[in-house]
């Protein structure tokens, strides 16, 4: 191979594992959190630490000269959060504070190479209130409530806060502001729960992408579905699934063909360590990956609770 055309191999890998990159952040901000609108008393708080570990292949359009792409990636986080009443309402506001580390590897022709960054993630705040079933109530009163068919809403917003150099492709911060409005509906039948969730994530540009580029990214369109059984009392598992579809990137006006229509499964386990302590185990797996993430993902949380 010719230097010059090692070089073009080069710039060509550099591009395709910053891309790599930004898919498989999109892969976890794909997230599936089950019981998102389930009922709390106010003034519950609780704070939580999660680790979360994704590998496996990643899905790129196959007219690209890449093979044998492999992604390992890591991230601790810590959350603080508590419900509280609005105008009647349950509401809760939750603080996720996330440090991200990790490599992506891929081959372009001949050339093999590794990128490996780690930093500070940019925060993201969860506003969530029950427009029904949802009467904010103090804990003796919510502790004899019977459980009722639940509509809630929420927003979560993203913030430019995590590491970032714009000389650098790879950065674990994104430079810019993203926001999720959504609506969920859960429905009790026994010891089940049925969830339904459907939101759209908004991007804003990043004017400051690699090298001064303009960075767009279109909507992308979220759909959850949960199958949640209560073993006891605070002890719980669940089946969940998830599609994307959307989220299309423009660099400097031109637009990429990276439509994503991907569809996930996974499952959940909360188990009660004590009154006030919880353990949570994870797992999601890629079932359909038009251009994102075929990994897999295990998280494991812990989680302090009180009045």
């Amino acid at each position: 191979m010719s230097p010059e055309t090692r070089i073009r191999a080069a710039v060509r890998l550099t591009f395709l594992l910053v891309n790599l990159i930004l898919v498989v952040k999109s892969v976890s901000a794909q997230e599936m959190e089950p019981r998102a609108y389930s009922p709390a008393p106010v003034g519950a708080k609780f704070v939580a630490f999660t680790f979360l570990h994704q590998s496996g292949d990643v899905l790129l359009d196959p007219s690209l000269p890449v093979k044998d792409v492999d992604a390992k990636l890591n991230a601790a986080t810590f959350a603080f959060g508590g419900t509280l009443g609005l105008l009647g309402r349950q509401t809760n506001l939750a603080v996720l504070v996330p440090y991200v580390w990790g490599h992506v590897t891929g081959t372009v022709f001949e050339d093999r190479a590794t990128i490996y960054r780690s930093g500070n993630g940019d925060i993201r705040l969860r506003f969530s209130t029950l427009l029904k079933g949802g009467r904010a109530m103090g804990p003796k009163e919510f502790a004899a409530r019977r459980p009722t068919t639940i509509i809630g809403t929420s927003i979560q917003i993203i913030g430019p806060t995590g590491q970032y150099d714009p000389h650098r492709l790879v950065n674990p911060g994104s430079n810019r502001w993203a926001f999720k409005p959504e609506i969920g509906i859960s429905k009790p039948v026994g010891r089940w729960t049925l969830e339904s969730m459907a939101g759209v994530w908004l991007f804003t540009a990043n004017n400051n992408f690699f090298r001064g580029s303009h960075r767009q990214q279109r909507p992308l369109a979220s759909f959850q579905g949960d199958v949640v059984y209560t073993l006891r009392r605070r002890m719980w598992a669940s089946f969940n699934a998830t599609y994307y579809t959307g989220g299309r990137t423009v660099v400097n006006g031109n637009i990429n063909e990276d439509r994503q229509k991907n569809s996930r499964i996974g499952a959940t386990f909360s188990y009660p360590l004590t009154q006030r302590q919880s353990l949570k185990v994870a797992w999601t797996k890629g079932v359909t990956t038009r251009i994102g993430g075929d990994v897999n993902t295990i998280a494991f949380g812990w989680q302090y609770s009180w009045f």
